[in-house]
């Protein structure tokens, strides 16, 4: 299933992408007021939803082209990011001195630069910004130091996402925190596809376009840490709450890496991309 949120008239509402079109889950929106809500409710969520749609009740619907998609869910508890978790990442840093960790990589984006698939990126003060192509994962159940062969049962669905980077205010500080969270820093979607759509996320190709240009390309099968490894790892320090959103590592190709350096320019468009999940393209906008 592919769930979205979108904007009706100023108002935001769920709904159902199928079909070609969006189908509008305003009917239910007694029992699933926010995505939040349905992503805690689990598989009985899904089933009425699937029920709904079944149902004698003839949802509301809309073209894709006519829907403006906002972020596919609400400000989650937490959103996590893991650095350097490609192999060709890892190199291209190394040449300007970031060493390899040993241990997995995490920082925070706060939760308040989330934006919406096809929204405007603010550079705000920062004159280096740059782009990372990512899959984002939703967790599903609550996660406390579960095994990696649990983890997977902690998945809800994937998103598209750009972990957007002020490179200038990254060695600011070394828990990059500030640097990846400006407001607008944090575009996902377009959609949440659900786990029983992905048989397999570590064989996704993810790219990444600016200007129609390819910069990025990998597959997810080049994770050096896997998904089920990262929330492994990370609910042994941890609860993981249902709605919360970790970025998986982001491949070798970055504009900070490039010979000399290519940073985003307003006007630019990054279009960032995850097979079986799908596309958010975003006009990096004029500093305010």
């Amino acid at each position: 299933m592919k769930l979205a949120r979108y904007d009706n008239n100023g108002i935001p509402e769920l709904g159902v992408v199928r079909g070609g079109v969006v189908l509008s889950l305003a009917g239910i929106v007694d029992r699933y007021p926010t995505m939040l809500s349905i992503v805690a409710a689990g598989d009985d969520a899904l089933h009425d939803i699937e029920a709904y749609l079944a149902s004698s009740v003839s949802p509301a619907s809309r073209t894709l082209s006519a829907t403006r998609f906002l972020a596919p869910i609400e400000r989650p508890g937490k959103y996590l990011a893991i650095g350097l978790n490609y192999g060709k990442h890892r190199d291209e840093a190394s040449r300007f001195g970031v060493g390899a960790p040993e241990y997995q990589f995490w920082f925070n984006k706060q939760t308040s630069c989330i934006s919406g698939p096809f929204d405007e990126i603010d550079p705000g003060v920062s004159t280096r910004l740059d782009y990372e192509v990512e899959l984002g994962v939703i967790i599903g159940r609550t996660a406390k130091r579960v095994t990696e062969e649990q983890a997977h049962r902690h998945v809800f669905g994937y998103v598209v996402a750009n972990d957007v980077t002020a490179r200038d205010w990254q060695i600011h500080s070394p828990t990059f925190t500030i640097s990846k969270s400006f407001d607008t820093y944090g575009p996902i979607g377009p959609w949440i596809v659900t786990a029983d759509e992905i048989p397999d996320p570590h064989a996704l190709g993810l790219r990444c376009f600016v200007n129609g240009e390819l910069r990025q390309e990998s597959d997810t099968g080049n994770l050096i840490y896997n998904i089920w490894q990262q929330i492994a790892y990370l609910s042994e320090a941890f609860t993981l709450d249902p709605g919360d959103l970790l970025a998986t590592g982001t491949p070798e190709g970055i504009g900070g890496a490039m010979i000399p350096p290519v940073f985003l320019q307003p006007g630019d468009v990054v279009r960032c991309e995850v097979d079986g999940v799908g596309v958010i393209e975003n006009r990096i906008a004029r500093s305010s």
